[in-house]
């Protein structure tokens, strides 16, 4: 009997499940949505100097080719908004690219228009790095992951970095990463969510990062785990499909990071097989 419940608990170990609930199923990481006074101009600058390309739809880019098959690649999308404030101060700090030269980079940003916030760095983490921000007030945190060129992270500024995560983790799953001694992160797939403390910022909607994106492959499923789980859904999932095929939810993360849920239902990219 006592080999017998040895083998049963070393089973439990080697599949992750610890006598309780089973770590959450992680959620496909899916866009980042900006605002700007001039999409059009913001989309151009985009491809022009971080090697953007069209993406799903007008105004969606990509840093990937779509090959046919999911994983889907992770889409910036832009929209009209002539006010809205800078990203700094906002929970949604700063998108992160991954170069090969950083140094040659930063100057040519910078002379694309991008004003220099800091300089390269070595040393403060596992990448060099730079940060910029664009003319559109979008914070850029350029670093050189050889590993992972293209799109690569997104800052979250919060007061509490450790319940940030967990919240994460709880909520959409992945994995948990510490790619520096100062920086807690989860990893979604080749995207990464850094997330460093920071007093006092601001909510991202409205702002020149309005709010992050998860896809979920089912989502009346998602939103019934969402509501098991207390998270604060803002709009409840979409009866129907949108103009794009696309069902969408929103959720509120901790300290007011907004986050659209999109369960491609009727899109082609959405039907792409596995």
């Amino acid at each position: 009997m006592r080999t017998s419940l040895l083998r049963l608990t070393l089973l439990f170990a080697l599949l992750g499940v610890s006598g309780g609930a089973q770590a959450p199923q992680t959620l496909p990481y899916d866009h980042i949505h900006l605002a700007a006074a001039d999409p059009d101009k913001a989309f151009e600058w985009y491809v022009t100097n971080l090697s953007g390309q069209p993406g799903e739809n007008a105004g969606r880019m990509i840093f990937e080719p779509f090959t046919g098959h999911k994983p889907l690649p992770v889409q910036l999308m832009f929209i009209k908004a002539p006010a809205a404030p800078p990203s700094a101060g906002g929970v949604i700090d700063s998108l992160g690219f991954s170069v090969a030269d950083v140094a040659a980079k930063v100057k040519a940003l910078e002379t694309a228009g991008a004003k220099v916030v800091e300089p390269v760095r070595e040393g403060a983490g596992p990448w060099k790095r730079a940060i910029v921000v664009d003319p559109f007030g979008i914070t850029i945190e350029l670093v050189e992951d050889r590993s992972a060129l293209g799109f690569h992270h997104i800052a979250l500024r919060v007061g509490d970095p450790e319940a940030t995560t967990r919240w994460f983790l709880s909520t959409f799953g992945g994995e948990r990463v510490k790619p520096g001694d100062r920086v807690d992160g989860v990893r979604y797939g080749r995207t990464y969510l850094l997330v460093l403390k920071g007093e006092s910022a601001a909510p991202s909607q409205g702002r020149a990062i309005d709010h992050l994106g998860f896809g979920p492959p089912s989502m009346d499923a998602t939103a019934a785990d969402l509501r098991s789980k207390s998270a604060k859904i803002t709009n409840e999932p979409a009866a129907k499909p949108n103009q794009f095929g696309h069902r969408t939810a929103y959720v509120e993360a901790p300290g007011g990071v907004r986050i659209e849920l999109v369960e491609h239902t009727e899109c082609s990219w959405g039907k792409a097989p596995n």
